[in-house]
């Protein structure tokens, strides 16, 4: 007999494999406070799963700028914690990608995540994004999970057309919980229409602001945004019958991250996609960077908390109907 679907959700809220997200700490990786190292020590003394780290994050320090050895050393620290990596990076081109993977063989990461970043219309870039693919899809069968991930600017059915025309086993979705409202789309209807492709997630919350005809979104505090968060975390948890469809939930704190309408209701069928850089979050002003930094590790530690109460409720729900 099947279990019931609040003892699934129960069994997976309590097993959660929660992943550190390195952009928790953006700023203080930007002034170097915090160090990719360092992120393993954190995540091993909340007892997380893992790790999620951009190859830039860390700036001079960063796993981009690693020898050989240093790289070595991040791995064998992973491994000396039993935590899991997956290494990000903010483009698909070849260069990009071929840089990713080297650090992923190097540092004994599980898997690569991508973004496309191109400007044009929108029917060119899909098909730079095929082509990027289908250089990626030559590394399907290297030991690596690969995801992309939708980044503000491509629609839920694009990006699962995409994923389909790839052909590949080993591509699959990273879900964001605030990014499709730059794509003016829904949190629950962008969920729904990648969900068989989902794998993996970036959990955190966000205020959706009017943008034109389109909408912005700025990142916040979990718990203090328009995000369904609650709704969203138990459809993910609930994907898969036998066996838990998501393999790492990213606790992705952004507090003052702002991104701009990229698609409108006005567009047509064929929009101009403008030209942006990878994501960051404004610095503070000199008088107030220790403050902001202190509170940044402040917010971080607090959405581990936050989720983890969430799952709880969750594993509430089934013992008060037993």
């Amino acid at each position: 007999m099947k279990k019931t679907e609040r003892a699934r959700l129960a069994e997976r809220a309590r097993n959660i494999p929660l992943y550190l997200h390195a952009y928790a700490f953006h700023l203080n990786m930007r002034y170097e406070q915090v160090l990719p190292g360092d992120l393993l020590d954190i995540a091993h003394q909340h007892q997380l799963h893992g790790v999620k780290i951009h190859v830039e994050d860390g700036e001079t320090q960063a796993l981009q700028m690693m020898s050989d050895h240093q790289l070595s050393d991040f791995r064998k620290k992973a491994e000396v914690y039993g935590l899991d990596v997956n290494i990000e990076t903010s483009a698909s081109d070849k260069k990009t990608l071929d840089d990713a993977i080297r650090i992923a063989f190097a540092t004994g990461a599980s898997s690569v995540r991508f973004y496309p970043r191109y400007e044009g219309y929108l029917h060119d870039i899909i098909e730079k994004i095929h082509l990027d693919i289908r250089y990626l899809s030559q590394f399907d069968d290297c030991g690596l999970t690969f995801t992309i991930e939708q980044h503000e600017d491509i629609k839920s059915e694009e990006l699962v057309s995409l994923v389909k025309r790839s052909g590949m086993k080993n591509l699959s979705i990273l879900f964001d919980f605030g990014n499709m409202i730059n794509a003016n789309e829904r949190p629950l209807d962008a969920l729904n229409i990648m969900a068989p492709y989902i794998t993996q997630v970036h959990i955190k919350d966000a205020k959706i602001i009017r943008d034109g005809s389109g909408w912005a979104h700025e990142a916040c505090r979990s718990g203090y945004g328009d995000l369904p968060m609650e709704d969203m975390l138990r459809k993910l948890l609930l994907l898969g019958e036998d066996k838990p469809q998501i393999i790492s939930f990213g606790l992705e704190e952004e507090v003052d991250y702002f991104a701009p309408a990229f698609r409108f209701d006005d567009e047509g069928d064929n929009p101009w996609i403008p030209w942006r850089t990878a994501s960051y979050t404004s610095l503070p002003e000199d008088d107030k960077v220790n403050e902001r930094l202190n509170q940044e590790s402040e917010y971080a530690t607090e959405q581990i908390n936050y989720i983890r109460n969430i799952c709880n409720k969750f594993i509430d729900e089934k013992i008060i109907t037993d």
